[in-house]
């Protein structure tokens, strides 16, 4: 996959995108990134890319000549072209495996008071909020919509089964993780953990992860394929009370 960043703040990138997991990506060939500031496509000699937005109000509104100009010398018509914004579709872990489906992915990451309408309505094809907040420009959004799209990509984690188990996956929250030792300050790893018996761990496992989206995130059982023994034991846990 390819994902072409558009963004007035390149240096923003440098860290993230050379540690960890992503850097492997990139050795591996299975992520590229190409950073793009509007800026370089400004059409005077001051580098402009912002303005005074029209009717007043404050703050300053970035302009569409450097946008629309940096989409057409860059080719990234070609990609399916997100802008970061608060008033977007939620980023959720449906979007994530949509989206890691793509080829090449374009983020724009928006920054002052907004981007021209004309530009959202021109060259957009999906808008994307990771959550109910402001923030001071969508780069922090978009290093949270690249980490959650390319660890779903085959190879890029060393064990592609654990993203597979993870919160959201299904609708539901994750269960509960241990690991060595099987004691510690005294409190010791659940029984069933330790016996081997992989069907049983595996139920444990459904079973803790029901009860901890029972408590902590209800709304997602609503969205939840359940079975019947699934829905018999919610349907307890709601007689029994907090």
């Amino acid at each position: 996959m390819k994902i072409d960043i558009v963004t007035l703040f390149p240096d923003f990138f440098s860290s993230p995108l050379e540690t960890s997991i992503l850097a492997r990506a990139v050795e591996r060939q299975l992520l590229a990134f190409a950073i793009h500031d509007p800026r370089d496509c400004a059409i005077d000699k001051h580098r402009t890319v912002d303005d005074e937005p029209y009717g007043g109000g404050g703050g300053m509104v970035l302009k569409p000549e450097p946008v629309y100009r940096l989409w057409r010398e860059r080719g990234l018509d070609q990609g399916h072209c997100i802008y970061l914004t608060a008033d977007g579709q939620p980023l959720d872990q449906a979007l994530a495996v949509e989206l890691s489906l793509k080829e090449r992915l374009v983020l724009l990451c928006g920054h002052y008071k907004g981007l021209d309408e004309r530009v959202r309505t021109g060259l957009i094809d999906r808008e994307v909020s990771v959550g109910d907040y402001v923030l001071t420009g969508g780069e922090p959004a978009a290093l949270v919509l690249i980490d959650a799209v390319m660890r779903l990509i085959p190879g890029v984690l060393g064990n592609f089964s654990s993203a597979l188990d993870d919160s959201f996956q299904e609708a539901v929250l994750d269960c509960p993780w241990y690991t060595r030792p099987a004691t510690f300050e005294g409190a010791s790893v659940p029984e069933i953990l330790l016996s081997g018996d992989h069907a049983n761990v595996a139920r444990w496992r459904r079973r803790q992860a029901l009860r901890r989206t029972f408590e902590r995130r209800p709304d997602l059982l609503e969205q939840s394929e359940l079975d019947e023994e699934e829905k018999a034991l919610i349907a307890d846990w709601h007689k029994q009370g907090p």
